[in-house]
């Protein structure tokens, strides 16, 4: 299975993510600054990462180049996401930016996969959620990032 995982980031938190995925499941990383629509078409399972910035904007990198994704023909391709946020000083938009893309997505015909529960989070409100569950892999480095290694390794079998 070839996998290509896309991502944005300012600080280097959502880009150490993709890698560490990345290298458990021998992906490719590609920024969202580079990317074309071939990266997001080109591959069998498509990631997608992306922080929440302020309350509940998309990272500048993807906002600046969202035009990739959305001329991407993605019809029945198998997508997952995964998200960074703050649910302690953001806690009405915990990983609203994955909610986002995954509208984008689902709205031109991917299939998502890798939802997961909201227990052992503790927000208020997400743009992220779909039937009581994130609509991907939410991360928390600034409060929990314990938790990331056995989310992460929870995470990814749903994906295969």
């Amino acid at each position: 299975m070839s996998v290509t995982i896309v991502f944005g980031s300012d600080s280097g938190c959502t880009k150490k993510i993709a890698s560490r995925i990345a290298s458990q499941i021998d992906a490719r990383t590609v920024n969202i600054t580079k990317a074309q629509s071939s990266d997001f078409e080109d591959c069998s399972l498509l990631i997608l990462g992306c922080p929440t910035y302020g309350d509940g904007d998309l990272q500048a990198d993807w906002e600046d180049h969202l035009n990739a994704l959305e001329e991407a023909e993605l019809k029945d391709k198998k997508v997952a996401l995964f998200g960074t946020g703050d649910q302690e000083i953001y806690p009405d938009s915990f990983v609203d930016a994955i909610g986002i893309l995954y509208d984008i997505v689902v709205g031109k015909g991917a299939k998502v996969i890798g939802f997961t529960k909201t227990e052992g989070y503790s927000f208020t409100h997400s743009a992220a959620l779909r039937d009581g569950q994130f609509v991907g892999l939410a991360l928390d480095e600034d409060n929990q990032s314990s938790e990331t290694d056995d989310r992460i390794a929870a995470w990814l079998p749903q994906l295969s």
